[in-house]
């Protein structure tokens, strides 16, 4: 199966009065449809830097990155529309917007993007649903926990039914059995819905769900053995 996300000898430079600061270093990865890698390092180690370049929200100083196919960098490619049809995001807050009920803030994306009514509807039962949230559907983000929230971000994320899913340490914020819940709903929907993930953790214990880990060390991007 042809990769949907790649990256070709990427690198991120940040020049700065001292001295250049290289965060990622000739970076180079492959990430199928349904394949959920787990990108891992210490804070630091340049994993937030990398994520923002994959998603389009970054320039590489050098290198490529290809969303099916298309060069993010090459100036045909509308990289807002590519976004906003094909990579989400989750990160480590769920960003919801407090006034707005769980469905209301499932629904912005769907709203963005002009889909009809009864279509906007279906697809936010259908997220919450799986995320186990169809209950609160109603309730705003202050009468939810901190899981719930980030449920409902992913929910949020997935809704469009991304091909590209980048999540930045969306445990973070989390106790432990709820950062682990959290993980294995992210890695179940993946699976099931075919989307390429990236997650990136610091947590060892998360590497486990994943079909493969990569490593991030002072900006240079290795396969994880063992």
């Amino acid at each position: 199966m042809s990769a949907v996300l790649q990256a070709e000898a990427l690198s991120r430079v940040f020049p700065s009065p001292s001295g250049d600061v290289v965060a990622v270093r000739d970076a180079e990865l492959s990430v199928r449809a349904g394949e959920l890698v787990v990108l891992a390092g210490r804070s630091g180690a340049g994993k937030t830097t990398l994520l923002t370049m994959l998603g389009g929200l970054d320039r590489p100083t050098s290198g490529r990155v290809l969303v099916d196919g298309a060069d993010l960098a090459d100036a045909s490619t509308d990289v807002a529309a590519l976004r906003g049809a094909r990579i989400a995001s989750i990160f480590q807050t769920s960003g919801l917007i407090p006034v707005l009920s769980a469905a209301e803030n499932v629904e912005v994306p769907l709203r963005i993007r002009r889909v009809a009514p009864a279509e906007r509807d279906r697809r936010v039962a259908d997220a919450l649903r799986d995320v186990g949230l169809a209950e609160h559907a109603r309730q705003r983000p202050g009468e939810l926990s901190g899981g719930q929230q980030q449920r409902v971000g992913i929910a949020r994320a997935l809704v469009m039914a991304p091909g590209i899913l980048l999540a930045d340490e969306p445990t973070a914020q989390l106790d432990s059995e709820t950062g682990a819940q959290i993980m294995e709903l992210i890695a179940r929907l993946v699976h099931e819905n075919g989307t390429a993930a990236i997650v990136a953790t610091h947590d060892a214990a998360m590497a486990a769900r994943a079909d493969r880990v990569l490593e991030l060390h002072d900006g240079v991007l290795r396969d994880r053995l063992g």
